[in-house]
C-alpha cells in the first residue's frame, strides 16, 4: 500500500516541470473528468490550447448556460464535471446553471479565464470587465463551495488541490479563475499534495446509531425515505444493504427519483405529500419511524408543504446534519451512519407492502385504444414506460415534463435527471448532451416542453454534431402550461410563438422528425425511434388542449394559493 509520504513524493516528482494550466488538467483527470464543456474566448484561449493537446475531450456548446447544464448532468452521472468559459460574458452567463448545481449538490468545476495580471497594471478598462477585476469571483463565491484565483505561482497548485477536494467532498460546484498570463507559468517550488483528513466523530456516530437502533427495534411500521444525496455520495449499495438486512420498504423524493432501481421489491414509489400517489403518501405518513436519508426538505419534495411527517417519528440524516427526533448529532458522516446501522444487525418488524405499491417486473399491457384519441400526457408516459429498460436515461425538464415523468418506472439507479428542486427551465436538452457524453452507450430520452425547448433547444445541434442519438419527446401545448394552472385566466404572457420543431432538424444537420397528435401516431413514432438508435428522433407531440398530469394539477392547486 502506498503511504501518504510516498504519494507526496510522487506528486513532487510529477509536478517538477508542470505549468499551472497542465497541472489543473492533470488534477481534473485524477477526479475522473474525461470530458469538459464550454465556449472559448480570448481570456481562456491559452488554456483551451492546453486542453486540446490533452486527453480531455472538449465539447463546444452553443451557449455558456447550456454548457453549465451539460456539465451538471455529466457530474450527476460521472461523479464530477467541468465547464470552461471566458471572463464575465461567459462566466456570468453560466452562473444560473451553476446556481442550480449548487442547490442540488452537483459537483461541477467552473474554470474561467480572466485578464492577465500584467494587463491590469495600466489601469485601463479592459473588455468584458464589470466594476473591478474581482467582480466575477465575488459573484461565484455566493453559490460555490470553494473558489480560487490562481494569481500566485507559489500557491497555485495547492489552491487547485484545495478547491477540487472541496468539490469532491461536499458535492457542490467550485470556481477556479485563471489569469491568461498564468497558464504557462511553472511554479518555482516543488509541490506535494496531501488530501485533508475528514474528521468523523466516532463517539457521536456510535451514539446516533444506538439511538436509531433502539427506535427501529420498537417500530412496527418503519420506512426509508431516500433522497438525492444517496446518489451524489455513491451510497446506493449501502442503502440497499440496510433496507434488505432490515426488510424496510423504500420510498424516494422527487429529486431523489432513481437513487435505487424502481423495480426493486422493497421500492414503493415516490413520496410527494398530497400531490403524489395517495397509497404511497398514506404508507409513508402512517409509518411510526421514517428514516430520511440524504433527502432535501424542499417545497417540491414535500408536496408544497402538504407532507405530514411528524418530527418525533423521523430520523433526518444528510451529509450536513443528523437529527433524530429533536436530538442533534454533529460531525457524523452519512456513509458512516448508514454503514453503522447495517452492521448493527437490527431487528425490525416485517412490514407488509400493499399489493397496490408492489412494482411489477412485467410491463403492463396497453389499455384498449383505437389510436384516434387526442394525446394526453399520462397516456404518453404509459406508452413510454413500456419501452424503458436498464440502458435508458430519462432527462426531464421543468413543468409537466417533470411531473408526468414521476409516473415512469426507472429500471437502473441514477438514470433519471431533472432539476426537481431548483427547477430552471431549459435544463433538459443540454443535460442530455452531458448524459450522452458520460454514457454514450445508453439511450437518452428527453421530455421537454415547447417553452423550455425554445430557451436552450439549440444544443440539440451539438448532440447531433457529436454523434449522439437521443429521443426527444416535445410536449407541445403552445406555451407555459404549468403557469396556466398556477394562475388561472387567459393570460397572453403564457403563450409562445408556435414553431415547426421537426423542421429544425434540417438546420441542425441530422435526425428524423415526427409530428403527432393522436395516441396511435405517438405510439408508432416512438416505436420507429426506439428501433433506430443510429440518429436523433424528435417527436413533436401536440397535446389535447388544457391537458396536464394529475401531479401538476394538484401541485398547481397548492402553489396557486401563493401566486395572487
Amino acid at each position: 500500500m502506498t503511504s501518504r509520504n510516498d504519494e507526496a513524493e510522487r506528486q513532487r516528482r510529477n509536478t517538477a516541470d508542470l505549468t499551472i494550466g497542465r497541472y489543473l488538467i492533470q488534477r481534473l483527470r485524477d477526479y475522473g473528468i474525461d470530458d469538459l464543456f464550454g465556449i472559448p474566448g480570448d481570456y481562456i484561449l491559452s488554456f483551451y490550447s492546453e486542453l486540446e493537446k490533452s486527453p480531455i475531450n472538449v465539447v463546444g456548446c452553443t451557449r455558456e448556460d447550456c454548457a453549465g447544464f451539460a456539465a451538471d448532468a455529466y457530474a450527476r452521472i460521472n461523479g464530477m464535471g467541468a465547464v470552461c468559459v471566458t471572463y464575465c460574458v461567459g462566466g456570468l452567463s453560466v452562473s444560473n446553471s451553476i446556481a442550480g448545481a449548487y442547490a442540488e449538490k452537483s459537483p461541477v468545476v467552473v474554470i474561467s479565464g480572466s485578464p492577465g495580471l500584467s494587463e491590469r497594471k495600466g489601469g485601463a478598462l479592459l473588455h468584458h470587465m464589470v466594476r473591478d477585476f474581482r467582480t466575477q469571483i465575488e459573484v461565484f463565491e455566493k453559490f460555490t463551495i470553494a473558489a480560487a484565483e490562481l494569481n500566485d505561482p507559489l500557491t497555485a497548485f495547492s489552491e487547485i488541490d484545495r478547491v477540487l477536494d472541496a468539490c469532491d467532498r461536499f458535492k457542490r460546484p467550485v470556481y477556479i479563475e485563471l489569469p491568461r498570463d498564468m497558464v504557462h507559468v511553472v511554479p518555482p517550488v516543488a509541490h506535494g499534495y496531501a488530501r485533508p483528513a475528514y474528521e468523523n466523530n466516532e463517539e457521536a456516530t456510535a451514539e446516533a446509531i444506538a439511538e436509531t437502533k433502539e427506535r427501529l427495534a420498537a417500530a412496527k411500521k418503519p420506512v426509508i425515505l431516500a433522497g438525492v444525496e444517496v446518489h451524489r455520495f455513491g451510497l446506493q449499495d449501502q442503502l440497499l444493504q440496510l433496507a434488505e438486512s432490515c426488510n424496510i420498504p423504500i420510498s424516494t423524493t422527487m429529486l431523489g427519483k432513481s437513487v435505487v432501481s424502481e423495480r426493486h421489491p422493497l421500492f414503493i414509489g415516490l413520496y410527494e405529500g398530497a400531490i403524489g400517489n395517495e397509497e404511497v403518501t398514506r404508507f409513508v405518513e402512517d409509518s411510526d419511524l421514517v428514516l430520511m436519508l440524504g433527502a432535501f426538505l424542499s417545497d417540491i419534495n414535500l408536496g408544497i408543504y402538504t407532507a405530514k411527517l411528524d418530527p418525533d417519528r423521523c430520523v433526518y440524516a444528510t451529509s450536513e446534519e443528523l437529527r433524530i427526533s429533536h436530538h442533534h448529532y454533529h460531525h457524523v458522516g452519512l456513509k458512516e451512519y448508514i454503514e453503522g446501522l447495517t452492521a448493527a444487525c437490527l431487528k425490525t418488524a416485517t412490514r407488509e407492502i400493499p399489493a397496490a405499491l408492489r412494482v411489477s417486473l412485467e410491463q403492463e399491457p396497453a389499455e384498449e385504444s383505437d389510436g384516434q384519441q387526442p394525446l394526453r400526457t399520462s397516456r404518453m408516459m404509459a406508452t413510454l414506460n413500456r419501452h424503458l429498460d436498464s440502458d435508458s436515461i430519462v432527462v426531464a425538464d421543468v413543468g409537466d415534463s417533470l411531473f408526468a415523468a414521476t409516473e415512469l418506472t426507472i429500471h437502473d439507479r441514477g438514470e433519471f435527471l431533472s432539476p426537481a428542486y431548483y427547477t430552471s427551465m431549459g435544463f433538459s436538452i443540454p443535460a442530455a448532451l452531458g448524459a450522452a457524453t458520460a454514457r454514450p452507450k445508453h439511450r437518452v430520452v428527453v421530455l421537454v416542453g415547447d417553452g423550455a425547448f425554445q430557451m436552450t433547444g439549440q444544443e440539440l445541434s451539438t448532440l447531433i454534431a457529436n454523434g449522439h442519438a437521443p429521443v426527444i419527446i416535445l410536449l407541445d401545448n403552445h406555451g407555459y402550461g404549468t403557469e396556466r394552472y398556477l394562475h388561472a385566466g387567459d393570460w397572453k404572457y403564457n403563450e409562445i410563438n408556435p414553431w415547426n420543431y421537426c423542421e429544425l432538424l434540417k438546420v441542425y444537420g441530422g435526425g428524423v422528425g415526427h409530428h403527432v397528435s393522436t395516441e396511435g401516431e405517438f405510439e408508432n413514432a416512438l416505436e420507429v425511434a426506439w428501433k433506430d438508435p443510429s440518429q436523433t428522433h424528435m417527436i413533436q407531440a401536440k397535446l389535447l388542449e388544457n391537458d396536464a398530469s394529475q401531479t401538476l394539477k394538484k401541485l398547481a392547486a397548492r402553489m396557486g394559493e401563493h401566486v395572487g
